[in-house]
């Protein structure tokens, strides 16, 4: 194994042989082999180890064989302590993930301040299937179909073409010590069940499985590229624009699609939508409808799809007692000065009269029922009627903010002022209000 590890770096991973690696490992049998066939190839390796303080006096062991094995082999080791249960219930998480979080981040933060190039794992074949079978199984596109990747950015996996077999082999032949992590022989976890009750069958079926499924993996990855290349050229022509908050995109251009509901699945997959026969409905639905994911919201606005952030906020409640200082906005900072004569209104800024103002004033959310009477016209209108005849979208709706004296309004913010506070040739103060 040693020199099908050697040839399957040179050809494929020779980067590798020049950079500073961080070996991720538990102690268990295949993190130990990868240390050992790095540590053979004259690698420049350092290692990290988890204590995920989940199996007591195990995982105390399993701390001290991890640093006893770096002091044998004169490697620096890194190691750290994680209250992994703490984090899982602040976080509203399982123990696994929760443990697989915190794993990588840390990897992160080593590599950064440590300045290693990449961090090595030791996933391999047999994981990736596995990985493939949990997949499937809790549905999932072509890209969940194509394994684990062999590099992801930092993220380096060598082993990925050996099987669990030859690693335990290549381990009992060179007489090497590994740790047994005795939560691998639980079941009640789906990957543990795949592992001991379905592949067993599957490579009964067919002792060529992990072949066959590397032929399946190559060939779907070929296809992804396919999709990818595809969906690049669409996606040109369907993001209208990108905003911090939000996305647009041109239903018309998912429309002229032979499968609508095959882009819309690719688009928006990863925000957690799931109902894709909602979001196909979307299409042709009344301007305002949305769908919601556990993160996202995809919103129906005329003749585009508007995805953004569901952000969880207070309701804006801002008092101001006088105009002496600026004040904070969650879209801005609003600033009050005195001035002698009013420059040209634009939409940032407003001019009134002052006397006319009753202190304090607010800066709220509209709500419905809300009215004003709108600059340079006679009458009132219903501030929802004002967004409608103006197009907005449900999330510019969301983000407007209204400037109040008492109950009146005296500016929907950064869109239209109140002709009851306007400047007449009465008027002895210009107050200039401008959001920033």
């Amino acid at each position: 194994m040693l020199e099908n590890f050697q040839i399957h770096i040179n050809d494929n991973l020779s980067f590798l042989k020049e950079s500073n690696l961080l070996i991720a490992i538990s102690g268990g049998v295949d993190s130990v082999v990868l240390v050992h066939l790095c540590h053979q190839f004259g690698l420049d390796i350092s290692l990290a180890h988890c204590n995920f303080n989940l199996r007591g006096k195990e995982s105390d062991g399993d701390e001290a064989f991890v640093m006893q094995l770096a002091d044998s082999l004169n490697i620096e080791a890194f190691s750290e302590s994680f209250n992994t249960e703490v984090y899982a219930n602040e976080y509203k998480m399982s123990i696994q993930m929760a443990a697989r979080e915190m794993r990588y981040l840390w990897f992160d933060e080593l590599a950064e301040q440590l300045e290693f190039d990449y961090i090595l794992t030791a996933h391999h074949a047999d994981d990736n299937l596995e990985t493939f079978l949990i997949n499937f199984s809790r549905g999932t596109g072509l890209d969940g179909l194509t394994g684990i990747p062999e590099i992801n950015n930092r993220f380096v996996r060598p082993l990925l073409p050996f099987s669990r077999e030859q690693i335990v082999d290549y381990a009992k032949a060179n007489k090497l010590e590994w740790r047994v992590d005795s939560s691998n022989a639980s079941t009640k976890y789906l990957r543990n069940k795949l592992r001991h009750e379905v592949i067993p069958i599957l490579k009964e079926i067919n002792p060529s499985l992990l072949q066959s499924f590397q032929s399946t993996i190559n060939n779907l990855s070929d296809a992804n590229d396919i999709v990818e290349d595809q969906l690049e050229q669409f996606f040109k022509k369907a993001i209208i624009s990108l905003e911090d908050n939000k996305m647009t995109f041109d239903i018309a251009e998912f429309k002229k699609q032979n499968n609508p509901r095959a882009y819309l699945f690719e688009t928006f997959k990863d925000y957690g939508f799931t109902e894709w026969n909602d979001a196909l409905n979307l299409l042709d639905a009344q301007s305002g409808k949305y769908i919601l994911s556990n993160t996202h919201r995809l919103i129906k606005h005329q003749e585009t799809l508007l995805l953004s952030e569901i952000v969880p906020g207070e309701l804006v409640d801002i008092q101001i007692d006088n105009i002496h200082q600026d004040i904070e906005t969650p879209f801005g900072t609003l600033s009050f000065t005195e001035v002698q004569e009013m420059d040209v209104n634009s939409t940032a800024a407003i001019y009134v009269d002052k006397a006319l103002l009753k202190f304090p004033l607010s800066i709220r959310q509209w709500k419905v029922g809300d009215v004003f009477f709108p600059l340079g016209m006679r009458g009132r209108k219903k501030v929802s009627k004002y967004f409608k005849d103006e197009k907005l979208s449900l999330l510019d709706k969301e983000s407007t903010l209204l400037l109040c004296s008492e109950d009146n309004i005296v500016w929907i913010i950064n869109r239209r002022a109140d002709n009851r506070y306007r400047v007449t040739e009465e008027t002895e103060q210009i107050l200039k209000i401008e959001l920033k």
